[in-house]
């Protein structure tokens, strides 16, 4: 993860990652409930599954949000904008159906769990706190890859075609978070 001086010094390193992952988890409860709200229509089969999903990503929403309270820290700029941008994802990739909303899964998650991994080695020995936060979804963020991953290996198109774009838009989200 490159980290300019300025990013070092706005609220603090695990202040920035937490504030950038608490905008993050906006976006994916957003993304969730765009493509629940299709997959009604589209893909039943699955609604039970990405309401789970919405439901630990609200779960970990709250963890940064309650990390930030007790810092005194504000929450990201891009807040608002990971809301909105993470709503008309899932609204859209939803329309296509069970193996565009698979294929969006495993592409956001796949971005995610890679910065989550790169923001424990930098955050190691200088944050416990923040680590801990991330530390503590993990896990969940995996599994919603892995599940995704199982749909969409059914519908390969949607991983070829769909999944790079959303990788780059996941990455752009992140670069910008951690500079707004």
């Amino acid at each position: 993860m490159e980290l300019s001086a300025r990013v070092l010094t706005a609220d603090g390193l695990g202040g920035r990652i937490l504030k950038v992952n608490h905008a993050g988890e906006n976006g994916a409860v957003n993304i969730y409930s765009g493509q629940i709200l299709m997959a009604r229509l589209r893909a039943p089969s699955i609604v039970s599954e990405l309401q789970e999903f919405r439901g630990h990503e609200e779960r970990h929403r709250e963890i940064f949000a309650t990390e930030l309270k007790q810092r005194g820290v504000r929450r990201c700029r891009s807040y608002v904008l990971c809301g909105v941008g993470g709503y008309v994802l899932g609204l859209f990739t939803g329309l296509f159906g069970r193996g565009a909303i698979a294929a969006t899964t495993v592409a956001v998650e796949r971005v995610v769990l890679s910065h989550l991994r790169k923001q424990l080695e930098v955050l190691e020995g200088r944050d416990a706190l923040a680590s801990a936060a991330v530390r503590a979804i993990v896990s969940e963020e995996q599994e919603h890859h892995d599940r995704s991953k199982t749909h969409a290996i059914a519908s390969p198109f949607w991983l070829t075609v769909l999944a790079p774009v959303v990788s780059v838009a996941t990455e752009a989200v992140i670069w910008a978070g951690m500079r707004l």
